[in-house]
């Protein structure tokens, strides 16, 4: 069974950084097209970057270009998605997913495996 687990999330202040990591559980997670989405409260779940299988291509939500990266780490068999200059409204759960095949849109819908989500929250 495909299992996804986030963690770097937690507390930091405006204008702060933070990593994600996303790990898998039974499965290379170069195979897959991997993708960081967020949802805060009230909202709907939103697209914050993804990477290809190959690592060839990544994509990014115009809300995070130029702070967040996104990056594969092989050896260790982890993504990552780094958080710089972070912003009260980057507040969020923030989930990894995969998705097998073609690199598609950023979008929830096209992600078939999730994890369970980590707390990001920005706050003085």
């Amino acid at each position: 069974q495909l299992q996804l687990v986030e963690s770097g999330g937690g507390l930091v202040q405006p204008g702060g950084s933070l990593r994600l990591s996303c790990a898998a559980s039974g499965f290379t997670l170069d195979y897959y097209n991997i993708g960081w989405f967020r949802q805060a409260p009230g909202k709907e779940r939103e697209g914050v970057s993804c990477i290809s299988s190959g690592g060839g291509r990544t994509n990014y939500a115009d809300s995070v270009k130029g702070r967040f990266t996104i990056s594969r780490d092989r050896a260790k068999n982890l993504v990552y998605l780094q958080m710089a200059s972070l912003k009260p409204e980057d507040t969020a759960i923030y989930y990894c997913a995969a998705r097998e095949g073609l690199f598609r849109q950023c979008v929830p819908s096209r992600y078939d495996y999730w994890g369970q989500g980590t707390q990001v929250t920005v706050s003085s």
